[in-house]
Formats: structure tokens, sequence, C-alpha cells
């Protein structure tokens, strides 16, 4: 009896050990829109992009024989507007936007401020700008009140600054990332205000006293908005009072840019790093690095000192990982050191690229929040759009058929980014004297990487 009882009670622990291995538990799944994106072969997706990358980059490198990337004028007018009129209106909607940041509703998602800003000036804008040129240059809220105030004041020269290259634009960029990625409460509409009316001043004030030029190499959103947009297929070249529409291939105008200066080259390596920070901060992945439970987030506060540092690092290995292969393909052509400042402006387009797949989920999401604010400003049943009234939703994420159409969206412009990086890598090597196909292969072997990386990126879980 004894044996029996000891065999049952083997087999009841047996049976219970089964059971709890049978029971669902804890995964890294996500209940949010990737859920339904990890489902997809997102490996097959990586392994077929990084597979086109490199035999473009070895059949490209081999056969010494790429397509030419050329402009064609489409047509030429009169400018309608001037950039100082388009620029000053801009300047006032800004004022109006942080008075209602001030004094608006608290919840960023029905005051305009929020809205516009992370919607429109820092996705919309970019986005639109890869497709249809530098649309910042008309609604720079700096251009038109910089132009007055020097013309007041009788200024004529500068103090300098130009000498420090694009080292401002670096700190400010540094510093809106931190703002974005790292700080406590970047969407609060108070605070946002007093952020962007604080670094409008200085900039103001800078650009008073330097001149207005200064604009394009020490104020980051001019900068950077006017680098991704090099790679538009469609600009305008303004001369004087002209206007002429060009049109040509991607990346048609980077062909055509001088080779960065050092600190250009610290500002597109901080641009990747800080897009790369953005997605990765948020995965299962990194949480799991830093010792937080992604499905008890305890708060940016918790993480604000690692995530800091975290970004400090990212940047660092992205500089060192981009200028180490450009080095190690000059060892391979026999030429040792040079100039990492012209291959460097190819990294433009994974830039233009990868921010346009990174954000196009918050386009799809808050811009709808957008929409529906600027119909309704005030809340009162108004149609100042003339669109009918109607409620947010995120369902259509949830849809399998429309979040793998959002994912196959997003495959193609990290695909696309990065063979246009290949190809505008190889016409620039060819121009700085790197013609060996073995000059190449670390420039391969870092844009195929990059290309999983930011697949991976897209398709991890994320905890916040």
């Amino acid at each position: 009896m004894a044996g029996d009882g000891r065999g049952r009670a083997a087999l009841m622990r047996g049976a219970g050990l089964a059971t709890l291995l049978l029971i669902p538990g804890a995964a890294l799944a996500c209940a949010l829109p990737p859920s339904i994106v990890m489902t997809l072969p997102t490996g097959y997706y990586m392994a077929g992009a990084a597979a086109t990358v490199a035999v473009t980059a070895l059949l490209g490198a081999g056969a010494q024989r790429l397509p030419a990337l050329r402009a064609v004028a489409l047509w030429e007018r009169r400018v309608l507007l001037p950039v100082g009129l388009t620029s000053y209106l801009a300047f006032l909607l800004f004022l109006a936007l942080v008075f209602v940041g001030f004094f608006g509703s608290r919840d960023p998602m029905h005051n305009l401020l929020t809205l516009v800003f992370w919607t429109v000036v820092w996705v919309a804008v970019p986005i639109g700008s890869l497709l249809f040129g530098n649309l910042w240059r008309a609604v720079n809220p700096w251009v038109g009140p910089v132009r007055i105030a020097r013309a007041l004041l009788g200024r004529r020269g500068g103090i300098g600054l130009a000498r420090l290259g694009q080292w401002p634009a670096v700190l400010g960029y540094l510093s809106f990332a931190w703002f974005e990625i790292v700080s406590l409460s970047p969407d609060d509409p108070a605070v946002l205000a007093t952020a962007a009316l604080a670094y409008w001043l200085v900039i103001f004030v800078l650009a008073v006293l330097e001149g207005e030029d200064w604009l394009q190499e020490g104020e980051f959103f001019t900068v950077y908005f006017t680098l991704i947009a090099r790679i538009a297929p469609f600009w305008l070249v303004i001369t004087g009072a002209r206007a002429r529409l060009m049109a040509g291939w991607p990346g048609t105008q980077v062909l055509a840019m001088p080779p960065l200066a050092p600190s250009a080259i610290a500002f597109v390596t901080l641009a990747l790093a800080a897009l790369t920070f953005d997605g990765l901060a948020k995965t299962f992945w990194w949480m799991g690095l830093i010792g937080v439970n992604p499905l008890e987030f305890p708060g940016r506060s918790a993480v604000m000192g690692v995530n800091t540092l975290g970004l400090l690092t990212v940047w660092a290995i992205t500089a060192a990982t981009i200028l180490g292969a450009l080095s190690l393909g000059r060892r391979f052509a026999g030429e040792g050191r040079g100039d990492a400042g012209p291959i460097m402006l190819s990294f433009l387009a994974i830039a233009a690229g990868y921010h346009g797949a990174h954000y196009l989920v918050t386009l799809l999401t808050a811009g709808q929040y957008t929409l529906a604010a600027l119909n309704d400003p005030f809340f009162r049943g108004d149609a100042w759009l003339g669109l009918p009234p109607f409620y947010v939703s995120f369902g259509f994420l949830a849809d399998p058929w429309f979040a793998t159409l959002v994912w196959n969206g997003q495959f193609a412009a990290i695909l696309a980014a990065h063979v246009l990086a290949v190809v505008l890598g190889l016409h620039l090597a060819a121009r700085s004297g790197l013609s060996r196909p073995a000059a190449h292969l670390p420039m391969t072997a870092l844009m195929v990487g990059y290309t999983v990386l930011g697949l991976w990126l897209l398709a991890s879980p994320t905890g916040a």
C-alpha cells in the first residue's frame, strides 16, 4: 500500500509538472499593433532585404557601372510668396501655438501645440520633404523675424559663429533627441511650450547677431530637414525671384553636395543614432538589458539615467562603426587615411528612409487627432477644414490586412533607402578614387547590418 501511495504521489507530481509546462505563461509578446507584425515572416523579410543590399553592392562594385543620376527642369516661374513672408506667417502661427500650449487643454491629444509639433513639424514635414523637397524652407519661423530685426538694428556682419560649423546644430539636435526620447514629459503642452519658446529665442538672438545664413549651419531643424530633403525626387531651386521645379532620381542632389565637414559628419551620425535609439529604447530587448520588466514599465523617471547613457553610447557606436568601415575600405584600396566626408553623404538616404518608416504609424494614428483638432479646435462641433465629425480610431492597425500593408510600406522604405545608399556610396567612392571592389566590402557589410537592424527595430515588440 505504501508503495502504491508513493507511486500515485509521483504520478500526481509528474502530471502537475506537465500541466505547469502546458499552462500559458508570460511571454515576450505585445497586444498592440506590433503583435500582428510578429506573426509575419519578418525573418524572411530581413534575409531578403540583406541579400538584396549585398547583391546590389557587389554587382555595382564589380561591374563598376552605375545608373546615371541626372536632374531635369520641369518648369520655371516667379516665386509666388517670398520666403520672408511665409516665414513671418509661420512665426505668428508658432506664437499662437505656444499660447495654446500654455493656456489650452493639458491633454496632449487635444492640444494643438503638441499635435502640430510632434505630428506635423516632426513627422509630416520631413516625410513630405522626402518627396517634394525642402518644405521647411517656407515655414522656417526664424527667417522673417531675423530679417526684420537685423534691418531695424542695422546689423550687417556677424560675431564669428560661422567658424563653429554645424557644432551648434549638433548640440541642438542632441538636446532635442534627449527631450524626445529620455525626458519625463515631452508631450506635456506646457513643458513643450516652454522648451519651444526658449529654443526659438536662443536661435533668434544668435541669428540676429550672426546673420540669417547661419541658420543653415547652426539651427538643427534647418540642417536636418535640408539634409534629408536632398533625397527627394522633386525639388525647387530658387534664384532671386525665380523658382525652378527640378526632377530626378532620388539622391540626385546628394551627388552635387560638397563633402561633409567633421561637424556635419557628427550631425549625420547623431541623426542616425537618435532614430536607432528611439526605436531601441522601447524594445523588450533593451528593457531586459537594463533590468526593466516591459510589461510593468515603471515610467520614464526610472530609466532617465540609463537611457541618457544609452543614447550617447549608441551615438558613439554609430560614429565609430561608420568611420571604421570607411577607414577599413580605404586600407583595402591601399590608400590608408582619407577624408570620410564624401562617402558619408550616402548615409543621408538611410536617415531619410528610416525617419519615414519609423514615424509612419505615428502619422497614421496621431495624425487623426491632429486633423480632428484642426477641424474643430475649440471642440464646439465646428468644421474649419470642411470635414464631417469623425471618431479617432486605431482599429485599422488590428486588421491583419492593413497591418501587413503598413509593415510592407515600412519594409519598402528601409530597403529602398539602403539600396539608394549603396548606389550613392558607389558613385561617391568612384569620385574619391576608390575603384577597387575590395574597398567596398566593409561598407557593404555595414549597409547589410544596418538594413537588418532597421527592420528588426520595426518588427520587435515594444513595452512602452
